[in-house]
């Protein structure tokens, strides 16, 4: 009886774990990649006990896909130790951008006004910015004079970007007309990069599917050398995020590793068993060095700290990916 149901479980958790390599097809089914890593371990757990039944073969099937799964997942994994970030170039600048989404009712938000002031970051992305964090933002605004808030429809998903270094002249910010997405074109020593902040729905049954619709012509938009910074509310390997992706004309970069989890759950449930959504996008000649989760601040979510330089404009890289390149939890790197 006990073999049977655990047979059963099994079969359940592998349907699950199919359906979202099938996301193209339907985002309805997207909405199971999301949960592609814990599926595929549930999976494996159930099929373990069943090696010494006469579902062995089955069971043994179910390990082998399960290890297949999460291949497909191995650059948003959870680390046990630091990865060494790939080296910074000695003759360029290496700049630095800070994506939080704020959560709309932090209970802590000096906890988020400390941590900008420690990292210094040059660009901020931020999410959730509720009338709230209207308030609590302009206490930095003299670290942060260039900026823009774009407020959602519902007075709390709104996006904002900060940065310290001006934006490029003859340029303005702008907002996405429901407040999804913030653009700046931002002067970095002379080169103008095109920066945005992005917050996406949830999955399906919810409206990301027909938001990332909407927001096809904000994303072309973007130049030719952009970074572009969010919650996405899906995983990086998700039809959608791929998506968002190819409209802009974007490489996604390696995650940073589990971001968010339900906000009463423990951080260490969130870095080691929670969803990697929080994405980084980047094109032209930004060439990102690394990216690191940073200490809890009252959100659900963690921040993550990005770190990047402008490729000169005589060296172009080998492929599209050399934009993209990073490692999680940089040595050194805060922690909660």
């Amino acid at each position: 009886m006990a073999a049977s149901l655990a047979f059963i479980a099994m079969m359940m958790f592998s349907v699950a774990l199919v359906a979202g390599f099938f996301g193209t097809l339907h985002h309805a089914l997207d909405s199971f990649a999301h949960f592609r890593i814990h599926l595929a371990v549930l999976m494996a757990l159930c099929a373990l006990p069943l090696l010494a039944t006469s579902f062995r073969l089955q069971a043994a099937a179910a390990l082998v896909f399960a290890v297949a799964a999460l291949a497909t997942t191995s650059n948003a994994l959870p680390r046990l130790w630091p990865v060494q970030a790939v080296a910074k170039p000695a003759d360029q600048i290496v700049y630095s951008l800070l994506q939080m989404n704020l959560r709309y009712d932090n209970p802590t938000p000096k906890k988020v006004l400390s941590l900008i002031g420690r990292t210094n970051p040059d660009v901020i992305t931020l999410d959730e910015v509720s009338a709230m964090w209207t308030t609590e933002l302009g206490y930095i605004s003299s670290a942060y004079p260039y900026r823009i808030l774009c407020p959602y429809p519902n007075g709390i998903f709104g996006v904002a970007l900060l940065s310290r270094r001006p934006f490029a002249a003859g340029t303005e910010p702008r907002c996405e007309w429901r407040g999804a997405m913030a653009i700046a074109t931002v002067d970095f020593g002379g080169t103008g990069v095109d920066v945005a902040a992005i917050h996406l729905s949830w999955p399906w049954p919810r409206e990301q599917y027909w938001q990332i619709g909407e927001l096809a012509g904000t994303l072309s938009s973007l130049g030719e050398t952009a970074i572009m910074a969010g919650d996405c509310n899906a995983v990086p390997w998700s039809a959608a995020v791929r998506r968002v992706a190819s409209l802009g004309g974007l490489t996604i970069m390696p995650s940073a590793g589990p971001t968010w989890t339900y906000i009463k759950f423990p951080d260490f449930l969130r870095r080691f068993a929670g969803l990697p959504i929080d994405q980084v996008f980047s094109k032209g000649a930004v060439l990102i060095h690394g990216a690191s989760r940073l200490e809890e601040t009252g959100s659900d979510h963690l921040p993550v700290l990005v770190e990047f330089s402008l490729r000169p404009a005589d060296k172009q890289p080998e492929d599209e990916g050399a934009t993209a390149l990073a490692a999680r939890d940089l040595p050194g790197a805060p922690r909660g």
